[in-house]
């Protein structure tokens, strides 16, 4: 599969050139402070916050992973390409309480709204899962991307772009991950969106593509007989996951904590939101594309899981295969960017800084900088076992942010919406949430091991009803603990929950949005009521 040219070459040299240049105007730019280092100085506006958060949710195991999907099961998984909606409200509900809190990390929230507890308790569990799973499984699959779009071998591969990607972060902080990420956006969105126009064309137009795929192909809401993602399962876990991964995790949200104020914050979701509209036309259809075209025998897609690499070696022209090249390695670099300063961010912030009070600026930049280099080394370190996973890959971490999600999401949830709920109910719902989330994991691994049982029936309980099942578990022992222990002292919780959010600061966050803004939301929502509407047994799919 070592398609490129010439031509193509000059479009990846010219991408990384860019970045290059990007780069080090951004570590000249970079002073020797957290602030700026964590938080680029919270002086982001919106266009860069909004593009830099779509560039951190999508890496290259996001696009070929969805377009294999996508092959192989239909449109199914555009649940959680359609969650512009949630990222609507991370700018709506949750920034305006992020934004006055004035903190770097997520976990920093949490004791400001309960305990200390609660902030190690999520500090961990994030640290855990970026390095074992976002860091590993991205650099897996950007290396297998990088192996066969540019020949490269695959450790080589790997451990360049690892060690590229590390430096630029280490030394620029997130001054340089989100304004190079805002040009990986770009990059990124192009190229794809190049491919599913020429797909289409090759195909025979988007009309063609619809009647000549089986109806379940089409349809977003499978009936509850489906072993795999019932309706009512992912209509309601979907929103789980979104919830916490688009309004809780650091390398997300870190993007509007660095907003110069809540007005381009906000924005900056809002423009996130159009953006993620796209995700799902433009890596989802053409794994509709690859399907249709090796139904038909004009291209040869020996498994599903290389839809995406199989139709940009079968269709796209010399010239453009290097723009999309240039696409891939930006989804690599941006979503392993994100994690790396993320990571730096939660050991610094949350671990070293409690642990030692007294550090000053300089050394709080440093111990960013070499926590950042510890998390590129353990990347490195995980390649060869990701070399090894099996091709189910993609799905299992799906079934993982189901089993990680629901109790974080509780607590942030009810965090804000209620003042009664306190910290010994939060946290115990954390850990309890937790463990059970970790059981289920681990149970089914070893599945195969045990015999029919309660414990079988556990491991093999579907990923998307234990997400519901577990988030309805925190929530319940959240509240249920909360109301039996004395209520929070609201002079300790002033500003961080609706009720307990003074006239002042409602005046200001009201100040902060218009008519535009709320207009812009709507329409978010009109196209995805439309979209969901369209792939139902009410539209295409009947």
């Amino acid at each position: 599969m070592h398609f490129l040219g010439p031509i193509d070459w000059l479009f990846v040299g010219l991408y990384l050139a860019v970045i290059a240049a990007i780069s080090i105007w951004s570590i000249k730019k970079a002073k020797d402070s957290p602030s700026d280092y964590f938080l680029a100085n919270r002086n982001l506006g919106w266009f860069v916050i909004g593009a830099s958060i779509l560039a951190s949710n999508v890496g290259s195991e996001h696009i070929v992973g969805l377009a294999g999907t996508a092959a192989s099961s239909g449109v199914v998984m555009g649940h959680y390409e359609l969650h512009s909606w949630i990222i609507l409200t991370l700018g709506w509900v949750f920034v305006p309480f992020y934004m006055r809190s004035m903190v770097y990390t997520m976990p920093e929230f949490l004791e400001k709204r309960f305990n200390a507890k609660a902030r190690w308790l999520l500090s961990i569990i994030q640290l855990i899962s970026y390095v074992i799973a976002k860091a590993a499984v991205t650099i897996y699959a950007g290396a297998l991307v990088f192996n066969s779009l540019l020949g490269v071998d695959f450790w080589t591969g790997a451990i360049i772009l690892v060690v590229v990607t590390g430096v630029y972060t280490i030394f620029g902080g997130l001054h340089a991950v989100m304004y190079t990420e805002a040009i990986q956006a770009i990059v990124l969105l192009l190229g794809s969106a190049v491919l599913l126009f020429i797909g289409l064309d090759k195909v025979g137009g988007w009309g063609t593509l619809m009647h000549s795929l089986p109806k379940e192909k089409l349809n977003m809401f499978q009936p509850l007989s489906n072993p795999d993602f019932p309706w009512a399962g992912i209509l309601f876990a979907s929103p789980i996951v979104g919830l916490w991964y688009w309004c809780t995790d650091q390398h997300i949200v870190q993007r509007c904590l660095a907003a110069r104020n809540e007005k381009e914050a906000r924005r900056g979701t809002i423009f996130a939101a159009y953006l993620k509209l796209m995700p799902f036309f433009i890596f989802m259809i053409p794994g509709l594309i690859a399907y249709t075209l090796h139904q038909q025998g004009k291209i040869n897609m020996t498994d599903t899981d290389v839809a995406f690499p199989t139709l940009v070696k079968e269709i796209m022209p010399v010239g453009l295969r290097g723009l999309l090249a240039g696409g891939l390695l930006a989804a690599l670099m941006s979503s392993l960017a994100s994690v790396y300063n993320a990571c730096s961010t939660l050991f610094t912030m949350d671990i070293y800084k409690k642990i030692k009070p007294e550090a000053s600026n300089h050394e709080l930049v440093r111990v960013g900088r070499i926590a950042t280099g510890i998390v590129v080394l353990l990347g490195m370190i995980w390649i060869p076992l990701m070399k090894n996973i099996s091709k189910g890959l993609y799905g299992y971490l799906q079934s993982v942010q189901s089993y990680l999600a629901p109790p974080i999401a509780a607590a942030f949830l009810l965090g804000v919406f209620s003042k009664r709920i306190n910290a010994k109910g939060a946290y115990t719902a954390m850990v309890a949430g937790f463990i059970i989330g970790i059981l289920k994991l681990v149970f089914e691994l070893m599945k195969a091991q045990l015999g029919p049982g309660l414990l079988y029936d556990f491991a093999t309980m579907n990923f998307l009803y234990f997400c519901i099942a577990l988030f309805v578990f925190s929530v319940v022992l959240m509240v249920a603990i909360s109301l039996a222990s004395p209520a929070p002292d609201e002079a300790h919780i002033k500003g961080l929950t609706f009720a307990t959010t003074v006239a002042e600061d409602k005046k200001a966050s009201r100040a902060s949005w218009n008519q535009k803004d709320v207009l812009l939301t709507v329409v978010v929502l009109v196209f995805i009521i439309a979209i969901f509407m369209y792939f139902s047994p009410l539209g295409i799919a009947k």
